[in-house]
C-alpha cells in the first residue's frame, strides 16, 4: 500500500514574545524612572553632566550655522514627531485596507499612548529647557522627557515589528534597522545639537519609547496566539 502523502504544514503563528523583550521593557522602564528621580531630585552629578554637553554642543552650533540650518530641518521636518505619527497612521490604514483591523487599532493606540505619558509627564516634572543668551531654535512644553526623542524610539519599534511580521528578512531588514537606528539616534542629536534639550532629557524619551513599544508589541502578539488557539463557535 503506498505511503498517504504528508500533510501540508499548518500556517505559523507569530511566535509569542519570550522573557528577553519582558526584561528589556523591565530595564527600559526602570531606567527612565531612576532619571526622572535624579532630574526630580536635582542630583548634581547628572545635572553637571548635562549642563557640560549643551555647553559644548551649544558652543559649535553658534561656530557653524550651515549645520545647525541642516539639523533644524531634519528635527523640524525629517524626524518630527508629526512626521513620525503620520507613519503610523499609514501604516494603520494599510493593516485596515487589509482588513486587520484589530492590529490597526493597537497600533493607533500605543501611539496615543505614548503622546499621552509624555505630556502628562512633562507636565508633572515641568523642567525648564536650557537656557541661551544667543538661542539657536525655540520649543514649547517642558523639557523632560524629549517628545522627538520618545516619539521616534516608539514609532520605530512598532514599524520594525511590523515589517518582521510581514516576513521581511535579509537585507531588507538589515537597512530598514539600520534607518530606525539612524532616525532614533539623529533625532536625539539635533534636540542637543541646538540647545532646545538636555542629555537626560533625551535618553528618557529613547528609554520611554522603548518601554511602551516593546509590552505593545508583546501584548498584542500573545493576544493573537491566544486567539488561534480558541475553538471555533460553531455555526447555527
Amino acid at each position: 500500500m503506498p505511503p498517504s502523502p504528508p500533510a501540508p504544514a499548518p500556517d505559523r503563528p507569530h511566535r509569542a514574545p519570550g522573557a528577553g523583550v519582558l526584561w528589556a521593557t523591565v530595564a527600559c522602564a526602570v531606567a527612565a524612572v531612576v532619571l526622572l528621580l535624579m532630574v526630580t531630585l536635582s542630583w548634581q552629578p547628572l545635572i553637571s553632566a548635562d549642563r557640560s554637553v549643551a555647553r559644548d554642543l551649544h558652543r559649535s552650533a553658534l561656530a557653524h550655522p550651515g549645520w545647525t540650518h541642516a539639523n533644524r530641518v531634519l528635527t523640524d521636518w525629517v524626524w518630527d514627531p508629526l512626521t513620525m505619527r503620520v507613519l503610523l497612521l499609514v501604516a494603520a490604514g494599510l493593516l485596515l485596507w487589509r482588513k486587520q483591523r484589530v492590529l490597526a487599532a493597537w497600533i493607533l493606540a500605543a501611539s496615543l499612548t505614548g503622546t499621552a505619558v509624555q505630556q502628562g509627564i512633562k507636565a508633572a516634572v515641568g523642567r525648564a529647557r536650557p537656557d541661551w543668551q544667543r538661542p539657536v531654535d525655540t520649543a514649547h512644553f517642558a523639557s523632560f522627557p524629549s517628545g522627538h526623542a520618545m516619539t521616534a524610539a516608539l514609532t520605530c519599534t512598532l514599524l520594525l515589528w511590523l515589517l518582521r511580521r510581514e516576513g521581511v528578512r535579509g537585507l531588507p531588514a538589515v537597512l530598514t534597522a539600520t534607518l530606525a537606528a539612524v532616525s532614533v539616534t539623529g533625532v536625539g542629536f539635533t534636540r542637543l545639537y541646538l540647545g532646545v534639550h538636555w542629555l537626560s532629557d533625551v535618553l528618557a524619551g529613547w528609554l520611554l519609547g522603548l518601554a511602551l513599544a516593546l509590552p505593545a508589541a508583546g501584548a498584542y502578539t500573545r493576544w493573537e496566539s491566544a486567539a488561534r488557539r480558541r475553538p471555533a463557535r460553531p455555526e447555527a
